[in-house]
């Protein structure tokens, strides 16, 4: 083997994090976040080390540094706070301390009685600057030398939202069903006191008429019937239009204004599809799939078919065009004042492209957050969010039992999931209607609003939720009877359960511990129709129980571990119902009437 050119450096930092895929992708944090950087650095010999964890924000040519501590062994951690929406970068520096390893060498020397130091502290001498130094001086020294540094080569990314996207709570809309846009306006006062965050709108787009779905998906649509918003376009407009009978853009926009003023914002769907009348059909006929015989194709995912809409062909020979006549959709509505995007199947759409997309769209507004609509195989869903969705759908809807609850939160929360994937734990959905929802009446309602609430720190109802709303278009469906996509509503917030969201939504903003993924930890309850859990953010710790059975009422416990750091004994306030009650290190007695909670708050530490 030849000997090498130059000569190799020495210290090694290896095992870097937080880091996804090598750096292919960056990890996520929103603003205010502290980010911890851990690595593995050594050397050979005995020579101390020093390190630091340099970074920069979005936009800056110059780095800032942190310093990093050693924390045992070779391992060590520092960290540094985002305070910007954007793409930032970390990497790691490490050197020789010639001083402190010096320094070291003296005090061993010292503390082993050896009592000619005389060498030694000429050598330390040379290292200050100076012609004398006494021990003491030296023992007392500090770092000011960095000799052989070594520095990580590729600088990470983190990804830094603002805090919607880690927390908010989401309620959906039609807003045909409310009066419009000025109807949804009267709303947003009550929305805000609710305590929502967001009100997400389905497509607001002009609808088509040819081969428009009926009540209920049928295929012929009566005069009067409004279609689906998901059939995108007809001859008043396409994705940058809005629907004459919600509106003007002008009346958008002072809708986006108002929400903004009482605290809420408007989130609107991105759906990537057409019906047969949008103008891109006449323009762009390139952008579509057709069959051998010319004809269209339109969406289907069997057995569910889209007579009423055209997917977009992304092997178009000008996908470019496309590519840019979607970023120009986006953004078209960026400047309207929306910073919240729905994606309407994006698992469906080229991984390559989102990445694209979002990051051109946030060159815009760093802002602009993007939810994933993609219920799908884990691995898809995993890979949109390195793309760049700050938040996903889930699994959560279909999870019902104790064990499968637990698995799944497990799954989200203690991997390398929470790094770059934030869960949205949408109760239901207009396509999405649960079996237990449907059988267990309100206590499954109940039942599943907390669970959503103090499980994720995003959730999210669709409208009809605090109705209690059940009603399957048949057996073994999870469509709606009298689908509100095919039909109006007459809307308003006077649901039974409204004052439970509101109780929830009031719990969620005062306890750090409910906004975030970290620092949950599941209970023994000796009833597996019992399920308890731990939340905590340093000193707010919140004990949640939840009877799952919604037609009984169950009794157990719920058992508080001693490596929780509680006091043996202690109070906890019942924050759904202004009560307190005195628990204990160990079992605490638990009886809950179908479907109901405990959201408990420990006072004292």
């Amino acid at each position: 083997m030849p000997l090498p050119r130059t000569r190799l450096r020495r210290i090694q930092i290896e095992d870097l994090w937080p880091q996804l895929d090598c750096g292919r992708y960056p990890v996520k944090r929103s603003v205010g976040d502290a980010v911890e950087v851990w690595a593995t650095i050594f050397r050979d010999g005995h020579e101390m080390l020093g390190a630091a964890v340099g970074y920069r924000g979005p936009g800056s040519t110059q780095w800032r540094e942190a310093p990093m501590r050693n924390t045992e062994g070779d391992l060590w951690t520092g960290s540094f706070t985002v305070d910007a929406c954007g793409r930032w970068e970390f990497t790691v520096q490490a050197w020789l301390d010639r001083f402190a390893s010096w320094r070291d060498e003296l005090r061993r020397k010292v503390e082993a009685g050896q009592a000619d130091l005389t060498s030694e502290l000429q050598e330390g001498a040379a290292l200050l600057g100076v012609d004398a130094i006494d021990v003491e001086t030296a023992l007392a020294g500090t770092e000011r030398d960095r000799s052989e540094v070594t520095q990580r080569t590729k600088a990470l990314a983190v990804d830094v939202d603002r805090e919607r996207g880690r927390f908010g709570a989401w309620y959906e809309l039609f807003p045909r069903s409310w009066g419009g846009f000025p109807g949804v306006e009267r709303a947003l006062p009550e929305l805000a006191e609710l305590g929502f965050d967001v009100v997400y709108f389905p497509p607001i787009h002009p609808i088509g008429h040819t081969n428009r779905k009926g009540r209920n998906n049928a295929l012929a649509a009566a005069p009067d019937d409004p279609g689906s918003p998901w059939a995108i376009g007809s001859e008043e407009g396409g994705h940058t239009a809005v629907h004459p009978d919600l509106g003007t853009i002008e009346d958008f926009r002072r809708l986006v204004t108002r929400a903004r003023e009482v605290g809420l914002e408007i989130a609107l769907d991105f759906a990537i599809q057409c019906s047969p009348d949008h103008p891109w059909l006449k323009e762009h006929p390139e952008w579509f799939h057709r069959r051998p015989d010319g004809t269209l194709k339109y969406a289907e995912n069997p057995p569910k078919r889209y007579q009423d809409i055209y997917n977009v062909n992304f092997e178009s020979e000008d996908w470019p065009g496309l590519w840019a006549a979607l970023r120009d959709v986006v953004v078209y509505w960026v400047d309207q004042g929306v910073q919240a995007f729905r994606v309407d199947n994006p698992h469906t759409k080229p991984l390559p492209f989102w990445e694209w997309l979002i990051q051109e769209v946030r060159t815009v507004d760093p802002e602009v957050i993007f939810l994933s609509e993609a219920f799908t195989r884990p691995p898809m869903m995993a890979a949109l969010a390195k793309a760049g969705f700050n938040q996903s759908y889930t699994y959560f809807t279909w999870k019902n039992t104790k064990a499968e609850l637990i698995e799944y939160m497990t799954q989200v929360t203690r991997s390398t999931l929470p790094q770059f994937f934030r869960p949205n734990f949408f109760a239901n959905t207009p396509d999405i209607l649960h079996e237990y929802l449907q059988r267990g009446g309100r206590a499954a309602f109940e039942a599943t609003l907390v669970l959503a609430a103090a499980l994720s720190p995003s959730y999210g109802i669709y409208s009809g939720y605090e109705h209690g709303e059940n009603v399957p278009v048949r057996e073994g469906s999870e469509e709606y009877l009298d689908s509100e996509k095919y039909e109006l509503k007459a809307r308003k917030l006077d649901g039974a359960l409204l004052p439970l969201v509101r109780k929830l939504n009031a719990i969620r903003r005062k306890n750090p511990a409910l906004q975030g993924l970290e620092g949950i930890d599941f209970l023994e309850t000796e009833n597996d129709q019992l399920i308890a859990y731990a939340r905590r953010a340093e000193d707010n710790v919140l004990l949640v129980c939840v009877n799952l059975d919604s037609r009984a009422e169950q009794e157990g416990v719920a058992v508080v571990p001693v490596w929780l750091g509680l006091p043996p004994a202690y109070v906890v306030s019942e924050l759904l119902a202004d009560e307190s009650f005195h628990w204990r290190i160990g079992r605490n007695y638990v009886r809950l009437g179908p479907g109901k909670a405990h959201v408990l708050r420990v006072e004292t530490r």
